[in-house]
């Protein structure tokens, strides 16, 4: 009892003092120095976030990292020539496009930019190029494949090889960064209704996976993953119209029609006793995605089409391992 009554007057002492100095610190809990930035990360501030308000993220961070699969950040080097080449030939393609008006891109562009350098597969076998989180993040894999000196961009074959040596910027990150953006918009404003009943028989949503992108076109798709569903129809339209050369284009549409020639496709019910044809259909999507982006956004496909050429094909002449000023 003598102790429990010493006890409770200790606790009592306490709470008359908590009580007397129950004014807030000052003092933050938190560790509030500034953190010393490094000279990448001083050019993404200068870059990216001030002009664009954009975060770019190289570095692991769980909170940012799904947890589902095994991945790995991207070496510095990598995320170095990356973040230069994203901002030479995706940002600015778009700023050029808007007669050097940043507001589109700053406005619309996702807020987050994450980086993983190591692929990223599905349970049925896919690989995950990105995604689009929200219209507020977009995710790129496979960054540490990148080679710096050397950087591999296809933008004249329109149906991309697997399991080859070179690793297509093109394909892994450019066209899937138009392709994550174009998800972004169709979210502010949706484009034709239209759109979705043009292919609706004839899409793949079982089994896209099985359907490669040089057969798609027989289906009236410009890839196997466009079969899936008419959103992503609409989005690898656009990303791969506007990364890939007029001859490109025009490879998909003489394979569209080489294989709908074809006995196998010949009798197929899916073209309605050939009352259409397989490229038919891909030129009136298209005209859809034309007209979406013209009257929605402003943007002539078209010219931006020839910008992203153009600088894609300057990055031959650039040094990855340099911050441009």
């Amino acid at each position: 009892m003598k102790y429990l009554k010493i006890l409770m007057l200790f606790v009592c002492s306490l709470a008359i003092v908590a009580c007397d100095n129950d004014e807030p610190s000052s003092e933050s809990i938190f560790d509030t120095t500034p953190r010393e930035r490094s000279v990448f990360e001083q050019w993404l501030l200068k870059h990216y976030t001030d002009p664009y308000n954009i975060d770019f993220i190289y570095r692991y961070v769980d909170s940012q990292t799904s947890q589902t699969y095994n991945v790995v950040p991207p070496y510095k080097d990598e995320a170095q020539a990356m973040a230069i080449l994203i901002k030479h030939i995706w940002i600015e393609s778009y700023v050029e496009v808007m007669d050097g008006d940043p507001t589109f891109i700053k406005t619309y562009a996702p807020r987050v930019f994450q980086l993983i350098g190591s692929k990223q597969y599905t349970g049925d076998g896919s690989e995950v190029l990105g995604t689009a989180e929200g219209g507020l993040k977009i995710t790129l894999f496979g960054v540490n494949h990148i080679n710096i000196d050397n950087p591999y961009m296809d933008v004249t074959s329109p149906f991309h090889i697997r399991n080859t040596k070179e690793y297509d910027l093109n394909y892994y990150i450019f066209k899937t960064l138009h392709h994550e953006f174009c998800h972004i918009l169709n979210q502010t404003a949706n484009y034709q209704e239209e759109f979705q009943t043009v292919s609706v028989e004839r899409q793949r949503s079982g089994d896209w996976v099985n359907v490669g992108d040089s057969l798609a076109p027989a289906y009236g798709f410009v890839s196997g993953y466009a079969s899936k569903e008419h959103r992503e129809d609409f989005a690898e339209i656009f990303s791969l119209y506007v990364t890939h050369t007029p001859e490109a284009w025009q490879t998909i549409l003489k394979q569209a029609k080489k294989l709908s020639n074809e006995e196998v496709y010949s009798s197929a019910t899916w073209w309605e006793q050939r009352s259409k044809t397989p490229e038919a259909d891909i030129e009136q999507k298209l005209k859809y995605v034309r007209d979406y982006f013209a009257d929605i956004w402003g943007i002539d496909i078209d010219k931006l089409r020839d910008i992203v050429l153009r600088r894609t094909a300057e990055v031959k002449d650039m040094d990855l391992r340099k911050l441009p000023d």
